[in-house]
């Protein structure tokens, strides 16, 4: 009797352990279909040229996070002579005025709301606002950010939370805050302003290397999120630009490897990496390579 319970059991071992090769050996060769084809996909869509593949973005509702200055307000321009209706949020009052004059002289569509990104709640009611005003937006662009240039111990705690909460706390808040409507009709784009900051440390700069290398992985992970649960038409994009001329943020950073990018052109490639639904865009092309030299 205890002879047969033990080939009883070492049947159903091997039966358990035979199921779970089966299973290994399924999800690898489904694994090599899935690469396969994105690889023909890709090659494929290398031919087209990359004008063609553009999206309509004239029935938008694009929100952008300061968009009062710099690519923040060149975005808010450029999408509003796309016909989008474009809603900017910012802490100053007179670059708000100012984009919105310059929209409204080109005959476009714009709403002004002053919010500060890192109050959790402030964001929740501004975001209600302009619901009930605007409509639903369906393009959000996470672009306000902030550095400061110092080593480590000469920050104060103040400055790091600073850095911290506008260049990446403020992505969930909004993201949580606009996302869920997105979902509802599985219409959408989310795009995180990030840097190249945020696959390399610099010196003087390690909170806002910190700030960026998390909202890298935040972006990711939100598109992975999105696809496992069949989002499939709300477009996540990564933009990471080197620094740029012209910008309180970078203002006296000078660059020894690349060179100093001017805001016009970065902002060009930003919209044309929206419309195109790309995942990750690398500003200049140049610099992909060079991730492979870090390690």
């Amino acid at each position: 009797m205890a002879i047969k319970l033990n080939s009883f059991i070492n049947l159903s071992h091997l039966v358990y352990l035979t199921s779970q090769w089966l299973e290994i050996i399924v999800r690898f060769i489904y694994s090599l279909i899935l690469i396969i084809y994105y690889w023909c996909e890709s090659i494929m869509f290398s031919f087209i040229p990359e004008r063609y593949l553009t999206k309509d973005v004239s029935k938008e509702t694009v929100l952008i996070t300061g968009g009062g200055n710099g690519i923040g307000m060149q975005l808010a321009v450029k999408f509003a002579r796309k016909g989008c209706k474009v809603v900017i949020w910012d802490i100053d009052e007179c670059g708000l005025r100012l984009t919105q004059k310059v929209i409204n002289e080109l005959h476009g569509k714009c709403w002004t709301y002053i919010c500060d990104i890192r109050d959790r709640k402030k964001v929740y009611e501004t975001a209600k606002l302009v619901k009930c005003e605007v409509g639903n937006v369906t393009i959000l662009i996470n672009n306000a950010g902030f550095a400061d240039k110092k080593l480590f111990l000469d920050k104060n705690d103040e400055e790091i939370l600073r850095t911290l909460e506008i260049n990446t706390h403020s992505h969930f808040w909004t993201c949580k805050a606009f996302l869920p409507d997105m979902m509802a009709q599985n219409h959408g784009h989310i795009v995180s302003i990030a840097s190249l900051a945020g696959y390399a440390g610099i010196v003087g700069l390690s909170d806002y290397c910190a700030s960026k290398f998390a909202v890298v992985g935040f972006t990711e992970s939100l598109r992975m999120e999105l696809l496992a649960q069949n989002y499939n038409g709300i477009k996540v994009t990564e933009i990471s630009p080197y620094f740029l001329h012209n910008t309180k943020m970078f203002s006296g950073v000078q660059s020894r490897i690349l060179p100093i990018l001017k805001c016009e052109t970065v902002c060009e490639r930003i919209l044309f990496a929206i419309l195109c639904n790309k995942s990750i865009a690398y500003i200049p092309y140049g610099f992909r390579p060079l991730l492979t030299l870090k390690s």
